[in-house]
């Protein structure tokens, strides 16, 4: 499966990438929203998306917006991956269209157990 990360920080998007691909997943990076449209406008095959909320250029919420918007990229799973802590923030991105929410810091063991939620490992 594809995987595109979204996050202005490099550390960040080696970490999650790293992740992902222990667990089998071909990984794509952007450093902020518009970047990762362009991601998923050249590749067609991502199914799976983390994104930052805080980022210049097009940030995580109107990444989600932008996304949701477009009928092609329906079964595309995403996941905010945020500083952004507070319940009305979680919400937010929910009703904007995000299948999952993970808050910063995480572990590699919170994030591989949100995915499994989405079904992410399934074959």
């Amino acid at each position: 499966m594809q995987a595109l990360v979204i996050d202005d920080s490099r550390a960040v998007r080696l970490l999650i990438g790293d992740i992902l691909r222990q667990r089998g997943f071909e990984v794509a990076t952007a450093s902020d929203g518009q970047e990762g449209l362009e991601r998923l406008r050249e590749n067609p095959d991502i199914r799976l998306v983390l994104v930052d909320w805080n980022m210049p250029v097009m940030d995580g919420l109107e990444f989600i917006h932008a996304v949701r918007k477009v009928p092609a990229w329906d079964e595309v799973w995403l996941v905010m991956v945020t500083t952004e802590t507070e319940s009305e923030q979680v919400q937010r991105a929910i009703s904007a269209g995000a299948n999952e929410y993970v808050m910063k810091p995480f572990t590699a063991e919170v994030l591989v157990a949100k995915l499994s939620l989405l079904g992410a490992f399934e074959e």
